[in-house]
């Protein structure tokens, strides 16, 4: 186990990045107010699972290829883009609904959701280069092994994560409640959630490995 002090810094670190809005946080939310909180649910178990990827192949040096093979990166980096736009696209399009819009959907599988869940969260390349930055920074060789420290932070990062989304999850429903009764906010809050998504979209799709 890494030093308390080193451990809590790590953890205040991962709080304050799962409270950065992205489209992990969009794909859930969307989810539980689309097709209720059991969805939400899965959906985030299959997040959580992409992180668990990710954090293995971390700790066990695999995912250093995609900093060290360029096109590794970015053909990881370009379909997170792609992704990112589709989104955009749903919403800014013609008769194009807010993903946060209350409204009856085909219900998907639990398959489906705990795949689409998982295929959101490793699209997004920089969270490979999180755990490959953040973890070497928080371990100490003097503690022990380097793996098992890693696996714990890991694992911590994690564990913030569903904590925090599984509780946003939670309040979907009011904020369903509370946008279905406004048309007007509902159409802002379409186009500014398209455009924030089409902004990250360029934004990832222009940024280099550094």
């Amino acid at each position: 186990m890494p030093p308390s002090l080193h451990w809590l810094t790590f953890a205040l670190l991962a709080l304050g990045m799962v409270l950065t809005p992205g489209p992990n946080m969009a794909y859930l939310l969307s989810r539980s107010i689309c097709q209720g909180r059991r969805a939400g649910l899965i959906s985030l178990a299959g997040v959580g699972a992409g992180f668990l990827c990710y954090m293995l192949c971390a700790a066990l040096g695999i995912s250093a290829l995609l900093l060290a093979v360029p096109l590794a990166y970015d053909a990881l980096r370009l379909a997170g883009a792609g992704y990112l736009m589709y989104l955009a696209w749903q919403a800014l399009r013609p008769g194009g609904r807010s993903p946060f819009e209350l409204r009856q959907l085909a219900a998907d599988s639990p398959r489906k959701l705990f795949a689409m869940g998982m295929l959101t969260n490793l699209l997004n390349p920089k969270v490979a280069v999180m755990y490959l930055s953040l973890l070497p920074q928080f371990i100490d060789t003097a503690q022990g092994s380097v793996l098992a420290q890693s696996l714990w932070l890991g694992f911590t990062q994690i564990t913030i994560s569903l904590l925090v989304n599984a509780l946003l999850l939670l309040l979907a429903g009011s904020m369903a409640r509370f946008l279905s009764g406004r048309p007007l906010f509902l159409r802002l809050q379409r186009w500014l959630m398209g455009g924030v998504l089409a902004v990250m979209a360029v934004h990832l799709a222009r940024q280099g490995r550094g």
